[in-house]
């Protein structure tokens, strides 16, 4: 055998041991079923109106500039960063909410007030925005912020924590925290305690959302009353059925998955791991990894065709087997974190009564 090629075999063996380390933490394929509960509807025109708006939805993403395969993830960054910027926050004009920028605890955020919220009242969500940890505003999504803080009766913060990757990982979860404790005692009127708390969050900010629980428990501060995750990363080693499954069927996500898909499957998760530049099997990195027994009860939502799929039904599943009060409810063919498409999706409706009965079962 020639040096080169021996050189090269040692290489993809030392690689292959290092994806093999980084998935032998657990098997968490036990946590594959149950499903969880599908939410359908079989009325004729609720199919129509659906098949409508997604037909659109579908060729405006399909048409975005961050879809281009490509690019680098240098470059894609900010273009990434101005289409979600252009492609959700022209949903603004919709919301009927107040806004409010506020400085928390060193944090950028704002308030989000729906008519009919009371802004002295002690009722209080901490919104984490997704964006695949890279991208992302509260301006880019005051459509879900908005609709959260109607159907709460929330002053929802909606915090703009640091991007990678100026800023590491930790540094988003740091901000997260900091700004959960600040909420605890301020609110859209100034400095008065909560009572009421609840956390959401979509994606990315789904992931920092079910991280920011177990450290809540862990350094025993105050829970909150409960969570809501939208289609949230929970392993960041991206080592779920679903990633590769339903690379093809993803079409807000594949632009971003489809390079790494292609890599044979051990070393997926050590490509992860260079991406985040961190240790994803870190349960402060990969929610799912880590201790899930007495958290707040948690509601998660996913699409039954999107690549994180997996990671919220394991998520749930794993949760509840730990004794926790968690839910996992899916649709068909829906895109990546399909509420933010509210009002023009009928099943983003859905997804929020669906938030909207779980919140009050629990304040």
């Amino acid at each position: 055998m020639e040096l080169s090629a021996l050189s090269a075999a040692i290489g993809l063996g030392v690689l292959g041991w290092l994806g093999y380390r980084q998935l032998r933490r657990e098997d968490l394929a036990q946590f594959d079923l149950p499903l969880g509960r599908l939410i359908q509807t079989d009325d004729p025109e609720f199919q129509r109106r659906s098949q409508v708006a997604m037909e659109d939805i579908v060729q405006r993403l399909k048409s975005s500039p961050a879809r281009s395969s490509k690019l680098s993830i240098k470059q894609r960054v900010p273009i990434m960063r101005e289409a979600m910027e252009d492609f959700f926050g022209a949903a603004e004009a919709l919301c009927v909410s107040e806004f409010k920028t506020v400085d928390a605890d060193g944090v950028p955020a704002e308030w989000v007030v729906a008519p009919g919220v009371d802004r002295e009242n002690n009722r209080r969500l901490l919104y984490i925005h997704g964006g695949a940890f890279f991208a992302g505003s509260p301006k880019s999504h005051r459509v879900v912020t908005s609709k959260l803080s109607e159907l709460t009766g929330c002053a929802v913060l909606s915090i703009d924590y640091r991007l990678t990757p100026e800023h590491s990982r930790r540094d988003s979860a740091d901000d997260c925290r900091s700004c959960y404790d600040w909420m605890l005692n301020n609110g859209p009127k100034g400095e008065q305690p909560a009572e009421v708390v609840l956390v959401a969050g979509d994606s990315a900010g789904g992931n920092l959302t079910l991280m920011l629980l177990a450290w809540l428990r862990d350094t025993s501060r105050r829970q909150p009353n409960a969570a809501v995750a939208f289609s949230p990363v929970t392993d960041c080693r991206y080592s779920s059925p679903s990633i590769t499954s339903n690379l093809e069927s993803d079409l807000m996500l594949n632009p971003l998955a489809g390079q790494m898909a292609k890599l044979p499957k051990f070393l997926i998760p050590l490509s992860a791991r260079l991406i985040a530049r961190d240790n994803t099997s870190d349960p402060v990195l990969s929610p799912l990894l880590g201790d899930l027994a007495n958290l707040p009860p948690t509601l998660i939502m996913a699409s039954d065709t999107e690549i994180l799929r997996d990671d919220g039904r394991r998520y749930v599943n794993k949760a509840v087997a730990a004794g926790s009060t968690a839910e996992f409810l899916y649709w068909k063919d829906m895109p990546h974190v399909w509420p933010i498409f509210y009002p023009q999706l009928p099943e983003a409706d859905q997804a929020f009564e669906q938030v909207q009965e779980f919140v009050g079962r629990y304040c």
